[in-house]
This record gives C-alpha cells, sequence and structure tokens, in this order.
C-alpha cells in the first residue's frame, strides 16, 4: 500500500479563517450543499469510519481536521496544508480520521466544470496538453492565494444577494490559482476533450449511464475513441481499475442506495442494477461494503452521514 501524505502538523491543523467561514454556515455534521452551485461543505465532529462512493471531478481544500482517501492500493492523507483534485468520477474510500467535537473536520468541495475551465484556459494560455496517463486523484499544497479566495466564496453565504454576481468571478479566479499551482496539467486534461484523460471520461460516463448493462470492450472503446487495448491500459492507469471492476462499483453502490432508499430487499436491488444470481450479489456486496445488505443498511440508517464524504 503506498501512501501519498500531507506534511505532519504540530497540534490540531487548520485554518482559522476558512474554518470560521464554514463553521459560521453548517453546524451538523455531513456533506451539505450551498447556494453557490458546484460547492459543498463539509463537517464531522468525529473521526469516520471508511466510507465508499463516487467520487466526482472535483478539489477538495480542508480548513480543519485530517482525511484519507483510498484509490486501489494508494492512500491520500491531506490536512489544511494540501488540497485534493479528483479528475474524473472514481469510486473511492474515504475516511476523516482527525476530528473532534470542539474541532471538527471543515472541508470545501468544488466541483470541476470543465467548460468553465477550457473557457479560461483558451483565454489566459492554451498551451500544450498532456497526454501520459495518471493517477485519477492527487494532493497539492495550498496557497495563501487560494485560500483567500475560497474563504471569500464561502463568505458569501453570509449575503446571498451578492452570490448571483461575485460567485462566478470567485469561481473564475480559484480556476486561476488552481492553474497556477502543479496541477495545472492535470486541470488542462480535464478541460482537454481529446486528451487521454478525455477519452477515458467519454468510457466512464458511458458506464455510468448504462451500469445495468452488460458491455464489451470493443463498444466502450469506441465511445472512447481508443483501441481496446489502448483503453484498457489507460483507464486502469487513471482509476486504479478495470472497467469491468468500475461497473462492478457502480452496481454495488447503486444496489446500496436502493436497499438504503428505497427499502428494496437486496434480491431486487441486486436485480435492479443488472446481476442475474442473488448470491454473486451478496457476496460481491460483503467483499465491498464488509457485511451483506440488511446488515449494512440497518447500520448506515443509524448514522445516515456515512452514505457521503467530502
Amino acid at each position: 500500500m503506498l501512501i501519498t501524505s500531507a506534511p505532519a502538523q504540530a497540534g490540531c491543523p487548520r485554518h482559522p479563517a476558512l474554518a470560521e467561514a464554514i463553521e459560521r454556515s453548517v453546524s451538523t455534521d455531513g456533506v451539505h450543499p450551498t447556494a453557490i452551485g458546484g460547492m459543498w461543505l463539509a463537517r464531522m465532529s468525529q473521526p469516520s469510519p471508511p466510507v465508499h462512493g463516487v467520487h466526482e471531478a472535483a478539489v477538495c481544500i480542508i480548513a480543519q481536521g485530517r482525511k484519507q482517501v483510498m484509490l486501489g492500493e494508494e492512500v491520500y492523507v491531506y490536512d489544511h496544508a494540501r488540497f485534493l483534485v479528483v479528475s474524473v468520477d472514481v469510486p473511492v474510500v474515504g475516511q476523516v480520521i482527525e476530528a473532534s467535537a470542539d474541532a471538527p473536520y471543515l472541508c470545501v468541495r468544488l466541483d470541476i466544470d470543465p467548460r468553465r475551465l477550457n473557457e479560461l484556459i483558451l483565454e489566459i494560455d492554451p498551451g500544450p496538453v498532456r497526454n501520459a496517463p495518471a493517477p485519477s486523484l492527487a494532493l497539492s499544497a495550498t496557497t495563501p492565494e487560494l485560500f483567500d479566495a475560497v474563504v471569500r466564496l464561502v463568505r458569501l453565504l453570509e449575503t446571498p444577494g451578492d452570490i448571483p454576481v461575485l460567485a462566478p468571478l470567485i469561481q473564475r479566479e480559484i480556476l486561476y490559482r488552481l492553474l497556477r499551482t502543479d496541477q495545472g496539467p492535470r486541470l488542462r486534461e480535464i478541460a482537454a476533450c481529446e486528451s487521454r484523460l478525455g477519452q477515458v471520461s467519454r468510457a466512464i460516463h458511458w458506464l455510468k449511464t448504462n451500469y445495468q448493462r452488460p458491455f464489451r470492450m470493443e463498444i466502450l472503446a469506441a465511445e472512447a475513441r481508443m483501441s481496446p487495448s489502448a483503453l484498457h491500459q489507460h483507464f486502469k492507469a487513471i482509476t486504479a481499475m478495470s472497467p469491468l471492476q468500475y461497473q462492478k462499483q457502480l452496481r454495488l453502490q447503486e444496489a446500496r442506495r436502493l436497499i438504503l432508499a428505497q427499502g428494496l430487499d437486496a434480491a431486487t436491488a441486486g436485480h435492479n442494477v443488472g446481476y442475474d444470481s442473488p448470491s454473486q450479489f451478496s457476496r460481491e456486496y460483503s467483499r465491498l461494503f464488509g457485511a451483506p445488505p440488511l446488515r449494512d443498511a440497518t447500520r448506515l440508517r443509524t448514522r445516515p452521514e456515512l452514505v457521503r464524504t467530502a
């Protein structure tokens, strides 16, 4: 297991201005949507067990506390000193590892809009796009300029009338600050439709839309506009799993949602997401989530904030 970690900090790692801005807007644990499109605020008052989920393309900036995210065999540990970039929608296991009632975990998640990103790149510096596949998760040092812009964006929640005019401007500034970090090449890949990342993103979109259906690699490769062998290679380099493994995770995540939100029994949920064999569904569900469907759903109903984390 490889661990990519933020540098050790003395005491509770935090950015005071951002932590205070988040705490003025959220007072309960969980991941909260906000009045600013594409911005979510997360709060946890205690460490969490591992939480499975599909993480959308986004930037996560921690104000206080510490978290780890696992992609395949690699573990990314970060706090206020580093931000996390997720370049494509990918199944991960997240876990808040430092939080308390007095110093809760506080985080801002900003979804990445490739269209806005591409418009900004074309305006400031089109430049070349790196086309070598890289893991979909990465950490970089959080700069003072980036923190300043994020703090101002979160503070807009206190003056809702300013959001329509000022939020797009600050969001644009945040994208600019991100492009100026060492994650600039990765962000350029996100914006470029014909990069390897863009091609794999098309395959991911097809899988997310058609996860119940069996697929042939040739069909998925045609969607990505790559050869089957190239798609398999780049898909695994970016997501740390094969397309088939990715589809299986999507199916199990959706089945879990159906069992929890709609009260479906395991056999019906498994069938709805594409499983023909209830016993196979139960085995694979238990292997991923650590408990059979009924016991897992009972546990999650007592702590619904664990269904999603940021």
